[in-house]
């Protein structure tokens, strides 16, 4: 089976790792190509970590708002290539490469992994994106929370496969003496605990409630160093708060960091304060990290963490509720270090990659061989 994928690659995050994990695991089993709108030139990153690891990855030749050409551009691509089955991620993909697909005779399959409302711009996209979804050929949602989403917009039941987002357990380096000095010059200044968030710095990510809830927790814990990995629209803004807060000796927006790997294990404490999600891949990774987790009650992210004996779960937007936890934790090392250890278990077991991928392969025979035999070709 050759499976292409179609995404809009910004920068290497979580959803290239998840794609590209899978397409570690599927070797042998399926041919893997990836294709990635340009997003004026962001696609790089990601592209070339394809090809390292040595699968095809091309960019789609027309972006936004040349649309209508870049669905001729996948047609051809198609055509040309070969495929067995188109993957759509995120709304750009799903808004060209369903039409895409019926043009080529290719079924097509979406992955839904959730939606951030993150701007005006972005709302607008996703709401067709909604739409667009009960058109697919199948809805792959990355949790139990992101289906509801899925069918609330409309997809049936016998539409929506879930194949949860898998951790890459044994990626990341143990905790280490020098590891530790590390990530801790990465703060303003030298402190005693070290809690670390990676993620998009934009509204739905939740840092400003975050913000507040340092404040709290400095007023206990004045040895606290918080470090968010990441970038993004809202980093100004948040900029802005820390420095109203009057914490920046404490609080420091590290950008994105290639080395994370090296470096998760070291830290304390991992927290996610986000308003939604799909299964965040922070969350896994901590985990797998061996760090316990303190993230909100949204979407999927329940489904990666067992309240009270992996990590714990706090209610979105709430910074008291939050600091009370991050302070709890702080002051019993040997609670955490219990979290650590059962969450990496956890995830080790529970959210595998080779899993994964034969769900995946199952999955996408069948729709295959489904659509084949009907000769179903909706426009």
């Amino acid at each position: 089976m050759r499976i292409v994928h179609l995404t809009s690659s910004t920068f290497f995050g979580g959803p290239e790792r998840q794609m590209l994990g899978l397409a570690d695991a599927l070797r042998g089993r399926a041919e893997v190509d990836f294709l990635s709108f340009a997003e004026r030139g962001a696609c790089t990153a990601f592209l070339e970590e394809v090809r390292r690891r040595g699968f095809t990855g091309e960019t789609v030749p027309h972006d936004t708002p040349h649309l209508i050409a870049a669905r001729t551009d996948v047609v051809n691509r198609l055509r040309t290539g070969g495929a067995d089955v188109l993957l759509c991620h995120g709304y750009k993909a799903n808004l060209v490469g369903r039409r895409a697909a019926r043009m080529a005779g290719v079924p097509v399959v979406a992955v839904s992994r959730g939606w951030t409302s993150e701007s005006w711009r972005v709302r607008l996209y996703e709401a067709l994106d909604r739409r667009e979804l009960a058109q697919f050929d199948h809805v792959i949602a990355v949790s139990d929370g992101q289906a509801q989403q899925v069918r609330l917009a409309g997809v049936p039941d016998s539409g929506v496969t879930v194949i949860r987002n898998s951790a890459r357990n044994g990626a990341f380096a143990a905790p280490s003496q020098a590891g530790r000095a590390q990530l801790m010059a990465m703060a303003p200044s030298p402190g005693t605990h070290i809690v670390v968030t990676a993620a998009r710095l934009s509204p739905e990510k939740g840092i400003n409630v975050l913000i507040d809830a340092a404040e709290r927790v400095l007023n206990v814990h004045p040895g606290a160093r918080f470090l968010v990995f990441g970038d993004g629209s809202d980093r100004d803004h948040l900029e802005d708060l820390i420095a109203e807060a009057d914490i920046g000796h404490a609080f420091a927006l590290c950008g994105f960091r290639r080395d994370l790997d090296d470096l998760l294990a070291n830290a304390d404490l991992s927290v996610l304060p986000s308003f939604t999600e799909g299964l965040p891949n922070v969350v896994l990774e901590a985990s797998a990290a061996g760090v316990p987790v303190v993230a909100t009650r949204v979407g999927g992210t329940p489904e990666a963490i067992v309240d009270g004996e992996t990590g714990w779960i706090v209610p979105p937007g709430d910074a008291v509720v939050l600091a009370g936890a991050v302070i709890n934790l702080l002051t019993d090392p040997a609670r955490r270090a219990r979290l650590g250890a059962a969450g990496r278990e956890f995830v080790r077991t529970t959210f595998s990659f080779n899993t994964q991928a034969s769900q995946y392969l199952d999955l996408l025979g069948r729709i295959a061989h489904g659509v084949r035999t009907s000769g179903r070709r909706a426009a």
